[in-house]
């Protein structure tokens, strides 16, 4: 049951997206309209894409120096689950941009159209 919830929420906000593209698509975008709001938005993405990556290395370098101290195969299990979650969310972190960038542009929404989140 809980591995069919984030597969059925990964499915409705799919659909919502498919859905919500037509009346997005035909008003203008007041963020595309502002002078600096578009830059202010990729500069943003970028440093907290950036911040969780050396997120990322600190908790990575930490639960290392930890392991090296721990005697108990639980705990070590523990730390390799940390690890794994760690690298997760920098992964989600770095792909979530040029996703959205992409499907965005395919898709037809407005603030993909003026906003860049590829962070590198």
């Amino acid at each position: 049951m809980s591995k069919l919830l984030p597969r059925r929420t990964a499915i409705g906000l799919v659909l919502l997206c498919l859905l919500a593209v037509e009346p997005a698509a035909a008003q203008q975008s007041a963020v595309c309209n502002a002078d600096k709001l578009p830059s202010m938005i990729e500069g943003f993405f970028q440093l907290t894409t950036a911040l969780g990556i050396i997120g990322l290395a600190v908790v990575w370098q930490a639960n290392s120096l930890i392991d090296m101290f721990t005697l108990s195969p639980d705990q070590k299990k523990g730390l390799k689950r940390h690890k794994r979650s760690a690298l997760k969310s920098a992964v989600v972190l770095v792909v979530l941009g040029p996703l959205y960038t992409v499907a965005g542009s395919m898709m037809g929404l407005p603030l993909a159209q003026c906003v860049n989140l590829v962070p590198w």
